[in-house]
């Protein structure tokens, strides 16, 4: 009998095991729909966009609930307002992988249409930021915004200047993401226009790749029916899941999931401000430091034959100079641009279990969101297509 029990017990507690490992590997998606109960957001020939954007985030994640390596975190699931910044923390404190917030579009020009994906950045473009200035109008229907958002003026993007360094760790994945999105919409025939980067407030405090999409024009007669009816957004829907997952695919697992920091241990704690006691100033030597030597400056073109894997470390605006002093103190670093946005990659391996220990290295050092690339013969694939050679 005791042995029966014995056997019972290990057998309980090894799927016990099982199940939690296998929940703590799940793909965690936030999605949010836009406004809510007193904000109503666009309205354009008897179509609300409040209404819309929830239709369609519940209809996602409908699609992408029947996914078993997918959990699926709403910001509202019913017609509630809920503030730019919680938005945010409840996909911060849930560890969501991916932020996705679902708006419509809208213009006095009522022959605009087409769809776009934001993804967090300052832009000089005026209607990229005339997009950010509609959507973070909403700040003001929140109670003491000022203190809240730091002094934060939705008609002056340029008080978010600060946010700048924080939005790069999670860029080149969520230009990734939008890309997807993108890509899926101009499949099922509607008309893009692009991936574009605007400082939208939602997204500056989701710790983690995030993107906006703006589904359609609803001020367009045309578009906006379409958007609001249960076919438009049905397709829709199946449009942003399918782009959805293939990102996942592409980016989640293989080494890539391991994050060393959370979103919710990014979270920032309430500040106290202690004031110092009055101290005599200290007079020190000041330290002559040795000019640190200038590796050559690669640009990333990875020419040779076979598969190679690096370690993406960031994806910035900035063109810095590939030196230890600037990368945490890592070596063989290498860099890629595409003429906006430069990509920097720590190693170089074609042994999958050297890029997974380069990759850890990476994050040892403070590089918490970075992930692993491939190449193949020269042309970048995914890590999963590299692993079938």
């Amino acid at each position: 009998m005791t042995i029966i029990n014995t056997k019972k017990t290990l057998f309980f507690s090894l799927l016990f095991l099982t199940m939690n490992v296998f929940s703590q590997s799940k793909f965690k998606v936030a999605l949010d729909a836009g406004h809510g109960d007193h904000d109503f957001g666009a309205v354009y020939h008897g179509h609300v966009e409040k209404n819309i954007a929830l239709a369609v985030v519940l209809k996602v994640g409908k699609i992408l609930e029947k996914n078993s390596g997918i959990d699926v975190i709403y910001t509202r699931k019913t017609d509630t307002f809920i503030d730019l910044i919680e938005r945010a923390n409840i996909a911060n404190r849930a560890d969501a992988n991916i932020f996705v917030s679902i708006h419509c579009n809208a213009n006095p020009n009522t022959a605009a249409d087409g769809c776009e994906t934001y993804v967090m950045g300052m832009s000089k473009n005026a209607s990229n930021l005339q997009a950010a200035k509609n959507e973070n109008a909403v700040v003001t229907l929140e109670k003491d915004y000022k203190q809240k958002y730091n002094g934060f003026d939705p008609n002056k993007p340029e008080t978010m200047i600060g946010m700048t360094m924080m939005q790069e760790e999670y860029l080149d994945n969520s230009i990734a993401l939008a890309g997807s999105i993108q890509r899926n919409f101009i499949e099922m025939g509607k008309k893009s226009r692009g991936v574009k980067q605007a400082p939208f407030m939602v997204l500056h405090k989701a710790y983690m790749p995030r993107v906006l999409i703006e589904m359609g024009f609803i001020s367009n007669p045309t578009e906006g029916a379409k958007l609001d009816s249960e076919s438009g957004q049905e397709e829709i829907a199946e449009s942003i899941a399918n782009a959805i997952i293939a990102y996942k695919k592409e980016y989640f697992g293989a080494g890539n999931d391991d994050v060393i920091t959370k979103p919710s241990q990014k979270m920032e704690p309430v500040k106290v401000i202690d004031t110092p006691a009055t101290t005599k100033p200290v007079i020190k030597t000041p330290e002559i430091k040795k000019p640190e030597s200038k590796p050559e400056v690669r640009e990333e073109v990875a020419t040779s034959s076979g598969v190679n894997f690096k370690v993406q470390l960031s994806a910035s605006g900035k063109k810095l100079e590939l030196i230890p002093s600037n990368f945490n103190g890592l070596s063989n670093i290498s860099m890629s641009s595409d003429g906006a946005i430069y990509r920097y990659m720590y190693g170089n391996t074609s042994n999958y279990n050297e890029a997974k220990k380069l990759l850890q290295d990476a994050k040892a050092k403070g590089y918490s969101t970075a992930f692993l690339i491939a190449y193949k013969d020269g042309k970048k694939v995914s890590v999963q297509e590299a692993l079938k050679q």
